[in-house]
């Protein structure tokens, strides 16, 4: 990512942490209604997964200048995700529905060139997660 691009991540996602909670249950709104079949993937009480996700989010976006802090989180997230059901297609479908809770949210401030930049900050999570998905566990 660009270092401008880091910024627009950085800039929108602190216009998003006052209304996390909202944010949250839009998001996964989106992504339900964009794929039913993801709810049996959450057992759990969806406000601390929401309290999760946002936590998540806020984490990725302080480290996307310290590649080699983000890096190994993402790759552990990724593997764990694949014991919880989590398929290379749900990707996609989680980041459309992180766009469209964006774009919502945001409102006038989601521009295209905060889309591109967000567009590119999902791009490395998901391709990191999907990666490491793919790695055969570690004997330990």
């Amino acid at each position: 990512m660009q270092d401008h691009q880091v910024q627009l991540v950085r800039d929108s996602f602190a216009l998003v942490r006052p209304i996390a909670p909202q944010a949250a249950a839009l998001f996964y709104g989106h992504l339900f209604d964009a794929d039913p079949s993801l709810r049996a993937l959450f057992r759990g009480d969806m406000v601390d997964q929401g309290e999760r996700l946002m936590t998540m989010i806020g984490s990725a976006v302080g480290l996307l200048e310290k590649p080699d802090v983000l890096m190994p989180v993402l790759r552990n997230l990724g593997a764990r995700h694949v014991g919880y059901g989590v398929v290379d297609a749900h990707y996609a479908t989680v980041g459309g529905a992180l766009l469209l809770t964006l774009e919502q949210g945001l409102g006038d401030a989601f521009t295209p060139e905060v889309r591109e930049a967000w567009t590119a900050m999902y791009g490395i999570v998901s391709r990191t997660m999907i990666e490491a998905s793919r790695e055969p566990a570690l004997a330990t």
